[in-house]
């Protein structure tokens, strides 16, 4: 096939007496003469303005909408609103026929479509404006997170997709086996994994924290950026079976240096995403406007979608103890006027969405970082202080989302680590590596984890996180 110009090059460039070619599909076709063209490269349609008397019937009855189609013509300046330019058409090739009647059965079709329907024909809707600018944003910001650490002298570790190990702790795992109900069994009935492939019990990641951590103690600073899955039974807006986590581990960093560092790194990624991302975000801002616009007046969000980046942008993150966020947030309106759905009675209570979002949207007006949470409710790797009730974890909480990072100084000191993880029931054996690694020159190193489809949302302002992954794996689920 010959060169093409695509389409977002195209909407640049001056109109000019040279032809060009550009490929795309047809997203409408008005008065057998104005065909929007969008190759998915930019939001922006092209426009192509074709004098039908000098194109055969055929060739024009097969312009429809979802067609792919080849088209060659000068760029000349637009007679009509809405485009600079405009391609006055003097070859048109159909590439890929597209039957009317079938497009009226699926969302290629030129009318509004819910979400839901758009999740059952998840293989089309990155052909619609939404997920088109959605899919890309998900590009743009993926790029930016290797450019962070790349440029911040990390390595990119790939850690295993199978292992033996939980890393949190939680047990909800999903397990890889070639066994069958004919596979060996042992005297009491259960599997011998011992014959298994692997030779013992394992699973799918939830998380290579466990493993960066041995990799920083010998490059200094890692991150890992992978799937991972929860066999979590979670129907909700918010969880995923199968989704992506950064999680960046470094050597020599205490719990100040690891805030630091998440703040700085989400700045990044975020102001990255306003500069490379600029139509995408302006269409989804414009389309979360038009959605509030169907909501009660108290539902509707305080700031507009590029309006909410700027502010974490231009905010510095606001570090609280959580000690100090419980006081709040029993001393709150909501909390007195029982309109929290989880009220606040005493220290230790694992916080909601609900508080998150008010420690940051009407208490402080900032990103805040919450630190030093109760041991009990946090994982067994985080380093124990010194009352013995607290650890050095630390929360990254944004508005309208709540947490979306989640790290912590891990904790290093051999003894102590043992001691918690029997205090938990892990098993030993099962992480005698990570434990070992106290024992051969131990040293401070912290850590944490932001899932990636949550930044999406953030960023996007969907409203689901199964509209900010391809192909969404969920309860009941596994579709394409």
């Amino acid at each position: 096939m010959q060169p093409h110009t695509e389409i977002a090059t195209a909407l640049t460039k001056e109109p000019s007496l040279h032809e060009i070619t550009v490929r795309g599909w047809v997203r409408a076709f008005r008065s057998n003469r104005f065909i929007a063209l969008n190759d998915g490269s930019t939001i922006k349609n092209l426009q192509c303005v074709i004098d039908f008397e000098n194109f055969d019937e055929h060739t024009m009855k097969r312009i429809t909408v979802g067609a792919a189609i080849e088209v060659t013509g000068v760029l000349v300046e637009s007679q009509g609103h809405g485009q600079a330019v405009e391609v006055e058409v003097k070859e048109v090739t159909v590439l890929g026929d597209a039957d009317t009647e079938d497009v009226k059965k699926t969302i290629l079709s030129p009318k509004r479509h819910t979400f839901e329907k758009l999740r059952e024909q998840a293989h089309l809707r990155v052909r619609t404006n939404t997920f088109g600018a959605v899919m890309r944003t998900r590009s743009k910001l993926a790029f930016a997170i290797h450019d962070y650490f790349q440029k911040n002298n990390f390595y990119y570790m790939h850690s295993p997709i199978i292992t033996g190990s939980d890393a949190e702790g939680a047990g909800e795992m999903f397990k890889v086996t070639t066994f069958n109900e004919n596979s060996p069994k042992k005297e009491d009935g259960t599997f011998n994994y011992e014959e298994d492939f692997f030779g013992k019990e394992t699973n799918l990641t939830v998380s290579g924290q466990l493993e960066a951590e041995t990799y920083a103690m010998g490059l200094g600073k890692v991150y890992t950026f992978g799937p991972t899955f929860r066999a979590e039974n979670s129907n909700t807006s918010r969880h995923l079976a199968e989704f992506w986590m950064i999680e960046p581990e470094v050597a020599f960093c205490d719990l100040d240096g690891n805030m630091d560092l998440a703040e700085d790194f989400i700045k990044h990624v975020l102001k990255y995403a306003l500069e490379h991302c600029a139509d995408d975000l302006e269409f989804l801002e414009n389309r979360l406007l038009d959605e509030e616009k169907r909501k009660p007046q108290n539902e509707r969000s305080d700031m507009a979608l590029r309006e909410k980046l700027k502010f974490v942008l231009e905010n510095n993150f606001k570090r609280v103890t959580y000690t100090e966020a419980i006081e709040i947030l029993r001393n709150s309106k909501p909390n007195k006027k029982k309109k929290f759905n989880y009220l606040i009675d005493e220290w230790g209570a694992d916080l909601q969405s609900e508080h998150e979002r008010y420690l940051v949207e009407k208490h402080f007006k900032c990103p805040v970082i919450l630190f030093d949470y109760p041991a009990k409710i946090k994982a067994f790797y985080m380093r124990l202080n010194e009352d013995e009730k607290t650890v050095r974890a630390m929360d990254v909480l944004f508005p309208g989302i709540g947490e979306i990072v989640g790290g912590s100084q891990r904790e290093e000191r051999y003894d102590v680590l043992k001691k918690k993880m029997e205090d938990m029931d892990i098993p030993e054996e099962e992480l005698w590596w990570y434990l070992e690694l106290r024992k051969f020159g131990t040293c401070v190193h912290s850590g944490f984890g932001l899932g990636f489809e949550r930044l999406v949302q953030f960023v996007t302002g969907m409203g689901n996180i199964r509209d900010v992954i391809p192909y969404p794996r969920t309860p009941g689920n596994a579709e394409f």
